[in-house]
């Protein structure tokens, strides 16, 4: 194929930009992952989430600072490739495009649950078939679609999450003596660290896992309109949205119905559809289900879009099959987007044969990839960062206290690495090292036979 081959185009307006920003940071981990973690913390995974979104912003503006500054199809994949070495550019987007399958996966179960809950007879499996499919094919349309269709996706579940801490504010005001609701419940019930700070503590790998998904920011920006103006503008309001979904909405529930109260039942149990049900207000519960139902489908249609850029990044590279290049008149690179959704069909199998723990593999598996995905990028932003210096290029949009914050970023990830390790969850931390090396072999026998 020559360089007069059709390319992605820029389609994506700044609304585009902005909710898919909002949409890759709300899904599972927030509605159903938050289960896990009000057992084992209590009111203080509010901190843990004030927390995590600090070191998820700090990592967004690294990301952000290299790709208002190149713009290109791939985003981190490529700036590991382009001032860290070839391998570099083959290990991180081969590790994002498996943790976005992982992702995607993830998603597509959890959707599986939602389902139920309002029809608990129908197999997981067929409805996670059904939401594939119509995923694939918005995948394969070209981007202008798949935007529109992420926007308003995301616009539901952002117009719900601020209707429905404007509704819980409501009741909280206007609750009766007898109610269980005030905001003391916060504090109450053992205090808001109910099991000490180490309750907290080992409970933040899981609150990682709800941000995974912010960096999606980057691998629009081949693809977006002015991104020196509308990327910048999309990575500075995260701190915006982590506080109002994660902070706001979490604090409103918890002082709703006392934590000790909820029978979140493990990680197949929504607090925030269980606080509803509990109150008695069923609609509102089945109304919320909707609403995160449309979350996970809003993170699988994005997850699948990212998986396919960077397939098409890595191709371009030539860390991947030159196959993977090729993008059709309309933008849309369709090897790379059957590829993708060929792998993501073992989920369907997944549920077919393991509904019952399903969820909780793929969560394990996909911390861990993730924490390799953002310790990339910060090492790959201190590399970048030298190569700027030595050619004397003034960025646009630079970090926030740089070389500083990525040390930060850095050691939280190694201590991200121990909480998986002490929690039992060794397998997934010694998988790392096999899974660089197997990587490494990867790489070296697909160099071996380009030569």
């Amino acid at each position: 194929m020559n360089s007069e081959t059709p390319k992605l185009q820029r389609r994506l307006k700044n609304r585009h930009i902005q909710l898919i920003a909002m949409g890759g940071a709300i899904g599972t981990g927030l509605f159903l992952g938050s289960a896990h973690i009000i057992q084992s913390a209590g009111p203080s995974i509010i901190l843990g989430y004030m927390i995590g979104g600090l070191i998820a912003f700090l990592i967004m503006r690294q990301l952000g600072e290299m790709i208002v500054h190149e713009p290109v199809t791939g985003s981190f994949s490529y700036f590991a490739f382009k001032y860290w070495g070839r391998f570099s550019g083959f290990l991180t987007g081969w590790n994002y495009w498996v943790l976005y399958i992982l992702v995607v996966m993830t998603e597509l179960t959890a959707i599986g649950k939602y389902v139920n809950y309002w029809w608990p007879h129908i197999p997981a499996w067929t409805s996670v078939l059904f939401f594939f499919i119509v995923m694939t094919l918005a995948n394969l349309a070209n981007v202008k679609l798949y935007a529109e269709s992420e926007f308003w996706l995301s616009m539901i579940k952002v117009l719900a999450i601020i209707a429905m801490i404007i509704f819980g504010i409501y009741l909280l005001m206007t609750a009766d003596v007898g109610s269980t609701a005030s905001i003391s419940n916060l504090w109450a019930h053992g205090g808001f660290f109910p099991h000490g700070f180490e309750g907290l503590f080992y409970m933040l790998a899981f609150m990682m896992f709800a941000f995974g998904g912010i960096e999606l920011i980057g691998m629009a920006a081949a693809e977006t309109e002015n991104p020196e103006k509308n990327i910048p503008k999309a990575v500075n309001q995260t701190v915006i949205r982590i506080f109002l979904f994660y902070i706001c909405s979490l604090a409103i529930l918890l002082s709703l119905v006392p934590w000790n109260q909820l029978d979140l039942g493990g990680l197949d149990k929504s607090p925030f559809v269980l606080i509803f049900k509990q109150m008695g207000i069923d609609w509102a519960a089945h109304l919320l289900n909707f609403i995160i139902l449309t979350a996970s489908v809003s993170v699988c249609n994005s997850g699948m879009y990212a998986n396919s850029r960077m397939l098409l990044g890595l191709a371009e590279q030539g860390n991947a099959p030159q196959i993977f290049k090729y993008v059709t008149k309309q933008g849309t690179p369709v090897p790379a987007v059957l590829f993708s959704a060929l792998l993501i069909f073992g989920c369907v199998l997944l549920n077919y044969f393991v509904p019952e723990k399903a969820l909780s593999y793929l969560i394990y598996i996909v911390v861990a990839a993730a924490v390799l995905n953002w310790m990339m990028i910060s090492l790959i932003h201190l590399k970048f960062r030298k190569a700027m210096k030595q050619q004397g290029v003034k960025t646009k949009f630079p970090a926030l206290f740089a070389p500083y914050t990525n040390y930060v970023v850095l050691a939280f990830m190694l201590m991200i690495l121990y909480i998986m390790w002490s929690q039992g969850f060794m397998l997934s931390v010694l998988m790392l090292p096999v899974w660089i090396s197997l990587l490494f072999v990867i790489f070296k026998l697909f160099q071996k036979a380009l030569n």
